[in-house]
């Protein structure tokens, strides 16, 4: 592995590379947010890439941790104690994305094609516990797996959600013409804030489960109720045309998915991410599968991205 040249200069930070010894995959990982930056097999991206010198478009590939999605006002109350963070979300009035996004990881463990970056959360305004966090990519020879994990080193129960912001694509086709499937049974309805206010399940527009165009929706959805496959994963596949896909799978623990659509990708007129998540959005007011870890305890978890026919 090694870093670029311009890590005193580009606003994400050093740069991390990752290749296998045939060089078939390769990986770029940043150094704020600890970002999934690149990511290509067989000369086929499967991560849009943004320029370098720029700061990260749209939260791209960040680690969103001790939450993922949104805070309502940044203040919520669990155990009769309430809490408020500061605002990152100024125009919805909301707390997004957790405490790291623009934290600077540092390696933890390197090798040629594996990477392990940590970044505690400390205590602060809002959120009095302290976290170890670690985060390891490691290349696979059809695409990477991602591995968290979160330990409690305070001394009182923490309360903890992880999500990921992955955008993919297949830079053999346009991303419109890609054919979406997710394995989402419910959905999160949201009001003008983007915060949750219902679970239904899907219906005609929101259902994905037998694939839809992604040129033919517009989307911000969180989806719950996960149909797993027999290995116990969760799968998110984007297929082209030609029948090349790329794959988000979800282990154990990340229990819903968001799948987001934007025209403002640098460079991308189309862009999706889909986002692993532990738990829906403002779960630190509902509580909707928010862990507490314990003095001490740790947390495992794991997700990852592979292609198919490339």
């Amino acid at each position: 592995m090694t870093d670029s040249d311009d890590a005193g200069t580009d606003p994400t930070g050093r740069q991390h590379l990752l290749r296998t010894s045939d060089g078939r995959v390769s990986a770029q990982v940043a150094q704020v947010g600890a970002s999934l930056r690149a990511l290509r097999v067989a000369g086929v991206d499967l991560v849009p890439p943004y320029p370098a010198g720029s700061p990260t478009p749209a939260a791209s590939g960040i680690v969103l941790a001790p939450w993922p999605n949104r805070v309502r006002d940044g203040v919520w109350t669990q155990r009769g104690v309430t809490r408020e963070l500061a605002l990152s979300e100024r125009k919805f009035h909301n707390a997004a994305h957790g405490l790291l996004r623009f934290t600077s990881y540092e390696p933890v463990a390197t090798t040629a094609g594996e990477l392990t970056l940590g970044a505690d959360i400390v205590p602060q305004t809002g959120y009095p516990f302290h976290l170890r966090t670690r985060v390891s990519y490691r290349l696979v020879p059809d695409g990477i797996a991602i591995a968290h994990e979160i330990v409690n080193l305070g001394g009182e129960d923490a309360p903890v959600a992880l999500g990921a912001h992955p955008y993919l694509m297949l830079s053999t086709a346009d991303t419109a013409d890609l054919t979406l499937t997710s394995p989402g049974a419910t959905r999160f309805v949201v009001d003008d804030r983007k915060l949750p206010v219902d679970e239904v399940p899907v219906d005609g527009s929101t259902d994905l489960r037998e694939g839809r165009r992604v040129g033919d929706i517009e989307m911000d959805t969180a989806f719950g109720s996960l149909r797993r496959d027999e290995d116990g994963v969760a799968r998110t596949t984007l297929t082209a045309p030609s029948g090349q896909t790329v794959t988000l799978w979800q282990g154990a623990g990340f229990d819903y998915v968001q799948i987001f659509t934007t025209d403002r990708y640098p460079g991308q007129p189309l862009a999706i991410a889909v986002e692993p998540m532990t738990a829906p959005a403002d779960a630190l007011n509902s509580g909707r599968s928010l862990r507490w870890l314990a003095p001490g305890e740790e947390w495992l978890l794991e997700w990852g991205i592979t292609s198919g026919g490339l």
